[in-house]
């Protein structure tokens, strides 16, 4: 997740971080130790008419192949739904902008060493 800067003062991003989490997991379509869920400030922004209120939370989802078309749209229904719920207050006024795109990772061109998963796959402490 990328933000503006003047979003921080408004909500709570580790809540929201947290609900990102619950949300992805909940799904069933993600393995505990592959997910990282992470919100980056923007203190440099320039949004639509430079109102001083805009706003914005852009998401980008960054999945493994595998999944189907179907299951896809569904994780992302599902997420944008849980953000939508949770930042609910800052639609009340004309200056906030949500976007979310999911994104599948070419595995040719995606490396990775993750030791969480031997922990949380249950062979290691």
């Amino acid at each position: 997740m990328e933000y503006s800067a003047n979003l921080a003062a408004r909500t709570d991003m580790q809540g929201l971080a947290e609900v990102v989490l619950d949300a992805l997991l909940q799904t069933g379509l993600f393995e505990v130790g592959a997910v990282r869920v992470r919100a980056i400030e923007c203190a440099a922004y320039a949004i639509a008419d430079r109102h001083p209120d805009n706003a914005f939370l852009d998401m980008s989802l960054r999945v493994g192949e595998g999944r189907s078309a179907e299951e896809k749209k569904r994780a992302g229904d599902a997420i944008f739904a849980a953000v939508s719920q949770q930042l609910s207050p800052l639609f009340e006024a004309p200056h906030f902008a949500l976007s979310f795109e999911i994104r599948e990772i070419d595995p040719a061109l995606s490396w990775k060493s993750n030791a969480m998963h031997g922990r949380l796959r249950g062979r290691q402490s």
